[in-house]
């Protein structure tokens, strides 16, 4: 057991510490009563059976009865209410975890995201919070009445006869060193199969998500042969442990048999005098019975304790990559967003300036003002809309909005005067109302105005359910073109002060595609827009073109202007054209 890692379950339960501390009390009472039962009987059996008596004073066998089964109820009661509170517990820490867990990844930045698999996170918020919750809700109800009882039926013995009470802690020697190395195999065994089982999870994750590619591509066996790699991998590793986890209850029954054996032998051949009563014997078989009990349950808790260990650092691995966090807090409110957007000597690289996406760039774009950014792939253009929304920081330069330095104005204040259409919009499972809206304050009528004004009026009316249909999982029930005007509606819901469209028209059809850009025209007639198109004839209106080339802007200017420049652009212009046919 690592202590960081012991630290972090520690952290976990610190909150419930007043639980832990009455059901320990309560725990330990169970204990007692464990430990007075084959006293009890030892006495009824030595002191009254074999003798032949039924009373002696005024206790007789009946009310020793009576005593055995009052502590049988009274522990069944007790045991009920603690591990009910436990499992209380337990749910509330699984709770507070998961939803700490998903938080963290929401308010993590791109690069956090760029990083780390889906299919990574899914597994650490989903089976990994699962493997810690049987800690918290089943190991912890029990542990502290074991360890309790473990030393309490210890010292009993040893009170009764410490004699043959050492004599029976022969064997702990033996448990212990079974024990430590057999956890330590089991330990690295299940870091290998948790591996192992998150890389699964990934392919199978991604392999879902991107069924219609396997389909296109014809690749189903492949991804079939991939995946039985996997789950034998798993299956290996599984059938490995499981062999390490059948030793520990095999061992431990040896065990205890011996420790029966050594009782039986010292009291026949009466070893340091210890003598050879009917109830001693059988209190102290009960005794070492009671004693293997509790051992053998921990140890064979051990296999989720160490699921648990592992998962918990696992997920502690992602939480304590603080570095990633976004600060939605702290930071200047914007009241009346203008929407000058200033670029002074921009530098940027996404691998800390290795490789310089952008160069030294630098451009204004007015309030009101309409600019087009043209270039080939990889030449920058989605990048600087990337900065001006602080998806990622820069490493050179300044980027300022009316005059302020992005980096100090608030996160939510900056990204919600700015609308995005992507290329390929995410739908969520939910109806479209609740698409456009986005847990924003939005009546009926607003919404509706929105999804007309994105002209998706027609195709929502004609479904069964209007803007009330719900959308199958990633929006897969509609069209490319149907998602895009969801996605249109939805910014023009939100209205904000600066658009950016990224590609976004490239899977309407033309007739629809003119009547989203009288809308755009409309809305946009007095708030900075920013367009990005490969298909440049649907930015020959735009007040100004910046052309980037490899991260450098290499011309500005209206589309008449630069074709009659001859340059880069020119020539991407007629090169779009000729691609036409």
């Amino acid at each position: 057991m690592k202590n960081k890692t012991l630290s972090r379950v520690l952290e976990l339960a610190k909150p419930h510490k007043k639980t832990l501390l009455i059901t320990s009390i309560l725990s330990l009472l169970i204990g007692i009563g464990e430990i007075i039962k084959p006293y009890l009987l030892e006495v009824a059996i030595d002191e009254y059976i074999s003798k032949g008596i039924f009373q002696k004073g005024s206790i007789t066998v009946a009310v020793l009865g009576a005593f055995y089964i009052g502590i049988v109820l009274l522990g069944n009661i007790i045991d009920f209410i603690t591990t009910t509170t436990v499992n209380m517990m337990g749910e509330e820490i699984i709770y507070s975890l998961r939803n700490r867990l998903f938080k963290f990844t929401q308010n993590t930045n791109i690069t956090f995201h760029d990083k780390t698999s889906a299919g990574k996170l899914f597994v650490r918020i989903t089976n990994d919070v699962e493997d810690i919750s049987s800690l918290f809700k089943d190991i912890i109800a029990t542990i502290v009445k074991d360890i309790i009882l473990i030393f309490a039926i210890a010292g009993i013995m040893l009170y009764f006869n410490w004699k043959l009470g050492l004599l029976t802690f022969i064997v702990v020697p033996f448990i212990m060193i079974f024990s430590v190395v057999l956890t330590t195999i089991l330990h690295k065994q299940y870091d290998v199969s948790k591996v192992i089982r998150t890389n699964l999870n990934t392919f199978l994750a991604e392999s879902i998500y991107g069924a219609k590619i396997i389909k296109v591509f014809n690749i189903q066996r492949e991804k079939q042969k991939e995946c039985e790699t996997f789950t034998k991998d798993y299956y290996k590793a599984r059938i490995k442990t499981g062999w390490i986890e059948g030793l520990l209850p095999a061992i431990m029954t040896v065990l205890e048999n011996v420790g029966i054996a050594i009782i039986v032998v010292a009291c026949t051949n009466h070893i340091w005098g210890i003598g050879l009563e009917v109830g001693f014997i059988y209190a102290f078989i009960t005794y070492i019975k009671q004693l293997f009990e509790p051992i053998t349950r921990i140890i064979e808790n051990i296999e989720t304790v160490q699921e648990a260990f592992v998962s918990i650092d696992k997920i502690y691995n992602i939480l304590d990559q603080k570095e990633y966090l976004e600060d939605f807090e702290s930071g200047i409110q914007l009241k009346e967003v203008k929407g000058k957007i200033e670029f002074k000597n921009v530098w940027f690289s996404y691998d800390k300036g290795e490789n310089w996406i952008l160069k030294d760039v630098s451009f204004t774009i007015n309030p009101g003002e309409s600019i087009a950014l043209v270039g080939k792939t990889g030449s920058g253009k989605t990048t600087i809309t990337n900065l001006i929304n602080r998806f990622y920081e820069i490493q050179k330069g300044e980027i300022l909005l009316d005059g302020v330095n992005i980096k100090e104005i608030n996160l939510r204040s900056l990204r919600s005067n700015i609308g995005i259409i992507l290329q390929d919009p995410f739908i969520f499972a939910k109806s479209i109302k609740e698409n456009i809206k986005l847990y924003k304050n939005l009546d009926d009528i607003e919404i509706q105005e929105a999804i007309e004004l994105a002209s998706a009026d027609e195709f929502i009316n004609s479904l069964p359910d209007g803007m009330e249909q719900v959308a199958n999982e990633r929006g897969n029930s509609y069209s490319e073109g149907q998602k895009q005007l969801i996605a249109f509606a939805r910014v023009f819901a939100n209205n904000p002060n600066i658009f950016i469209l990224d590609e976004a028209t490239a899977n309407i059809d033309t007739y629809t595609e003119s009547l989203i850009q009288q809308s755009i025209d409309r809305l946009s007639a007095n708030k900075t827009s920013i367009f990005i198109a490969h298909r440049l004839s649907t930015i020959v209106n735009v007040d100004r073109i910046i052309v980037l080339s490899e991260g450098e802007i290499v011309e500005q200017g209206n589309h008449e202007a630069l074709l009659k420049t001859g340059g880069y652009y020119s020539k991407l212009y007629n090169a779009y054209y000729e691609s036409l046919g």
